[in-house]
């Protein structure tokens, strides 16, 4: 398997970023799901949230990653047995994804330094409040940042099953190109 992509398939450095931002947007929508729930007194509540911004971070890094990897190593095009309708689906989908993958962690970072203070990122330094206080400002990111996440996650869903469907009922191998 080579490091860079192909004009046929993925190469490995993509695979991997693929893979570990899909880990950490499954990780953190898990998590950010579970800590709603919990109370102040709740011994997780901040550690879950310190938790949540930093792999937030991790992911806003990981997706800045992926997008300089995809100018060095341009994607493999898509593949010639897709209907019109498919290759429009799949550049709409893939435009979503990219677009959450940034929005979801800048509104975070607005939302986590909405007061002018910074946060941790796994207690090694400090994240900057780069924004003036507003609460209009944090009302609004919090409203994207709930609204974009669950919507990538039907995007998410879209997404895979489209890539099964190619796999298994197609006979495509679209699956196949990223995995390893």
């Amino acid at each position: 398997m080579t490091l860079r992509n192909t004009t046929t398939g993925y190469g490995l450095v993509s695979k991997l970023l693929h893979w570990l931002i899909a880990g950490c947007i499954l990780g953190l929508t898990g998590l950010g799901w579970w800590m709603v729930d919990l109370s102040y007194y709740d011994s997780w509540y901040n550690r879950g949230l310190e938790l949540h911004r930093a792999i937030g971070i991790v992911a806003l890094f990981l997706a800045t990653t992926f997008v300089v990897w995809k100018i060095l190593s341009p994607s493999p095009g898509l593949q010639t047995e897709l209907t019109p309708w498919e290759k429009l689906g799949a550049r709409a989908a893939h435009g979503l994804l990219l677009l959450a993958m940034f929005a979801i962690p800048i509104t975070g970072y607005v939302i986590s330094t909405s007061a002018e203070s910074g946060f941790t990122f796994f207690g090694l330094f400090e994240v900057p409040a780069l924004l003036p206080a507003s609460e209009t400002t944090r009302d609004l990111a919090i409203t994207l940042h709930y609204y974009i996440a669950y919507g990538l996650l039907a995007v998410i869903a879209v997404h895979a099953g489209a890539a099964i469907k190619h796999q298994f009922v197609d006979k495509h191998g679209t699956l196949r190109r990223m995995l390893f």
